[in-house]
């Protein structure tokens, strides 16, 4: 029996999310409520992302209807289905709006899917949309909704306990890393080798903490050291300084839970290699909280931004307080500050910049889409290494999840590549108190 064609309809979420969306449903019927190029229309002023891709989901839907209408089917190109857009027709069945709320985008757009699937009996209709809530209501109508698929990743990986751990190594074999400081790999990791892995080498009560290194196919060992003043209190931050203090190393993935240091140690590293680069950048995305938008916060632009990079400008405090006034290193860091060779900034602030000559850090990662990791990647200049940290799990933005997100997607995509590394950071150095939240609540 003959599977039904498939008519795919978009809401702005996913479109924002992803402005190639569209052409990525591969043979199927790909329809855009009426509704959602108006909102389109309000999202495509401005310099943050989603401005940016509403820009390009205008451009790419103007060139593609050319001088015909959008109400009729519109092929898409070679081996892809057809568009439209669905005019706003209240359903003759069900009306989301009635049932609901009148004047609701949201329901407009159910009853968009709703007018489809009267209009098309012999397709399938799926409503795909990145906002939770709108599937829930969606469903509780009879529609067909799924969440956008594309760059959704498994995680999975990403949160195995233990995954460092190599049993079974011959006590001889630590021995020699120890002694020598390297030892020829020759198959001792086994299945577990990986480009720039970590590992923490036992045989009983012996261990040794472990690096391949790809380029000589040596597994060297890593001692654990100060770096700024700080020193790694276990075996995966001192992995996550070995990362950042690699020149061949020019992006990393540090990811763990709140409290595991991960934005200590990027800062602590950065600092103790400014000489190497022009400017140290420490950014964060501004995520509000509590849905209070921060063009409502009161104050001047420093003053709307200060809360949100507070806990930034913490982990530098923290730094300094680990030398007197009159040491060389506090004075290294209030020159770099005056001098704006170190500077904390909300990401936005920073778009369109050439990352050249930078440490880059990018705190909270976990808040950004695929899109977006990807084109602060891309603006990496000569002799700049980015560094992008988070917790899949602490995500603040309603349409991502921790597998959509783009740290997820960062780690799953470029794992093994010779650039890359991947740190995770597992246990809490906060306080007992911080991890015992983070175990039991």
């Amino acid at each position: 029996m003959r599977k039904k064609e498939k008519i795919f309809v978009l809401d702005t979420s996913v479109l924002l999310h992803d402005f190639d969306a569209i052409v990525n449903f591969k043979e199927h019927f790909v329809a855009i409520p009426i509704t959602v190029l108006e909102e389109l229309d309000k999202f495509k002023i401005g310099n943050d992302t989603k401005n940016f891709s509403a820009r390009e989901v205008i451009r790419f839907i103007d060139k593609l209807s050319g001088h015909g209408s959008l109400q009729e089917w519109i092929s898409l190109g070679k081996g892809l289905g057809k568009f439209k857009v669905v005019m706003d027709e209240e359903p003759k069945g069900i009306n989301a709006e009635k049932v609901y709320a009148m004047g609701k985008n949201d329901h407009k757009i159910i009853n968009a899917a709703l007018s489809l699937i009267e209009l098309e009996p012999n397709r399938s209709v799926i409503l795909v949309t990145k906002d939770i809530n709108l599937r829930i209501k969606a469903k509780a109508l009879g529609v067909v909704a799924a969440d956008y698929e594309t760059g959704k990743v498994n995680s999975a990986e990403m949160q195995t306990p233990g995954k460092y751990g190599v049993e079974g190594i011959d006590s001889e074999v630590i021995r020699e890393i120890f002694t020598r400081g390297s030892i020829e790999e020759n198959g001792l990791l086994g299945e577990r080798k990986i480009t720039n892995g970590y590992y923490i080498l036992k045989n009983g009560k012996t261990s040794s903490l472990a690096f391949y290194n790809h380029h000589s196919d040596q597994i060297e060992r890593i001692e654990k050291e100060f770096v700024y003043g700080i020193k790694p209190k276990n075996a995966e931050q001192a992995f996550a300084f070995h990362a950042l203090l690699n020149p061949e190393i020019k992006l990393v993935a540090m990811q763990g839970v709140a409290g595991t240091g991960k934005t200590l140690l990027a800062l602590a590293s950065a600092l103790e290699q400014n000489k190497k680069f022009n400017q140290v950048i420490l950014a964060r995305p501004l995520v509000p909280l509590s849905n209070k938008e921060i063009g409502f916060l009161p104050g001047d632009a420093d003053d709307k931004i200060g809360p949100y990079m507070e806990p930034l400008w913490d982990n530098l405090k923290f730094i300094k307080s680990q030398f007197g006034e009159n040491e060389k290193k506090y004075k290294a860091i209030l020159e770099m500050e005056q001098t704006k060779r170190i500077v904390i900034t909300p990401l936005a602030f920073i778009r369109g910049r050439s990352l050249s000559n930078i440490m880059f850090i990018i705190d909270e990662a976990q808040n950004l889409t695929p899109h977006e990791v990807k084109t602060i990647i891309t603006r990496a200049g000569e002799n700049t290494k980015i560094v992008f940290t988070g917790d899949v799990h602490q995500i603040d933005t309603p349409y991502l999840d921790e597998n959509s997100n783009g740290l997820a997607y960062l780690i799953d995509r470029l794992k093994g590549q010779p650039l890359f590394a991947h740190v995770r950071l597992e246990k809490g150095e906060r306080s007992e108190l911080a991890n015992l939240a983070n175990e039991l609540l």
